[in-house]
């Protein structure tokens, strides 16, 4: 595995970028914004947000906004509001220092089997609903479909497994947050706005008190 490690602070990347190759992971350690875009794929982003040049915020936005690589925030910024941020521009975790080493790569392994789970072979077809993974698009009735993109990492979700149910729980560990501990009124507003966007209500079936499933 390829780990990219956004981090300009020597006495945080240094015995980080020992313990992961001890680990068997190769890593690459950037230390500027800009060095992260330019830098080649990984399969992971470490990324700090107390960067020299440009906020780690933009580098993550900038990031996601060209690859679904999984993205790791590693912050001192600990309040509620940055982890909404962070993750709303595309974190797919976050994590605050200090922290222990054994739980980083935790969540380094839980990223990638989620990555893994949802990497592109080929459009997801079920019915009139098409899900192209690789370009992030849909198509319903051959039309395209505006999706945001937590609107379409719901979907993606729920196309993984037509008729499978997934518990309002596994739905916000995966497509929100590991830890969500945010209001779960989150994820019906998602789940309205697919529906309308679809332009149909029953394509996504609700399972009462446990969670949804996309109609097979």
């Amino acid at each position: 595995m390829r780990v990219l490690l956004v981090e300009d602070d020597d006495a945080i990347a240094e015995p980080l970028v020992a313990g992961l190759t001890r680990e068997g992971l190769r890593v690459e350690r950037v230390a500027t914004g800009q060095a992260a875009l330019d830098a080649p794929s990984a399969d992971v982003v470490l990324l700090d947000l107390g960067l020299p040049d440009l906020d780690g915020l933009e580098v993550c936005r900038q990031l996601r906004a060209r690859s679904a690589v999984p993205i790791i925030v590693i912050t001192a910024r600990g309040e509620e509001v940055d982890r909404v941020v962070g993750l709303e521009l595309g974190a797919d975790d976050y994590l605050v220092k200090p922290f222990g080493f054994r739980e980083l790569l935790a969540r380094i392994r839980a990223v990638n089997r989620r990555a893994a789970a949802t990497s592109p072979t080929g459009p997801i077809r079920v019915g009139d609903l098409e899900i192209d993974l690789r370009s992030r698009r849909v198509t319903m009735d051959g039309a395209e479909v505006d999706l945001t993109r937590k609107e379409f990492d719901l979907l993606a979700l729920l196309a993984t497994d037509p008729g499978a149910l997934r518990t309002r729980q596994e739905i916000l560990e995966s497509v929100w947050d590991a830890h969500w501990y945010g209001p779960t009124k989150t994820l019906d507003v998602h789940v309205a706005a697919l529906r309308r966007k679809l332009g149909d209500p029953a394509v996504i079936e609700t399972v009462r008190g446990v969670g949804f499933r996309l109609r097979a």
